[in-house]
């Protein structure tokens, strides 16, 4: 394996590693999207934690956002690695 490809695979591990982001994932999930404020709301977290909770997803290629207006939106990659798509499964 090479080195990008460890990085990689240790990136996307320490996304899935936390319960919180885990929780994130699995209500992204059931609600296919959904703004900063209904996240936050759902994991009883401040905008400022989740904020930082759903980063780590963004950059494991495991959520993405897009702004709309003043607010931002997150839904599950399109592009999510095989690696995160098993764990995804058993959410």
């Amino acid at each position: 394996m090479a080195k990008t490809e460890l990085k990689d695979t240790e990136k996307i591990h320490k996304a899935l590693a936390n319960r919180r982001r885990l929780a994130a994932v699995r209500y992204l999930k059931s609600r296919r999207e959904a703004n900063l404020t209904g996240i936050a709301e759902h994991l009883h977290l401040s905008y400022k934690a989740t904020s930082k909770h759903l980063a780590l997803l963004i950059a494991a290629d495991i959520v993405e956002k897009e702004q709309r207006s003043v607010q931002m939106f997150f839904r599950i990659s399109k592009n999510i690695p095989d690696l995160a798509k098993h764990t995804l499964s058993a959410l």
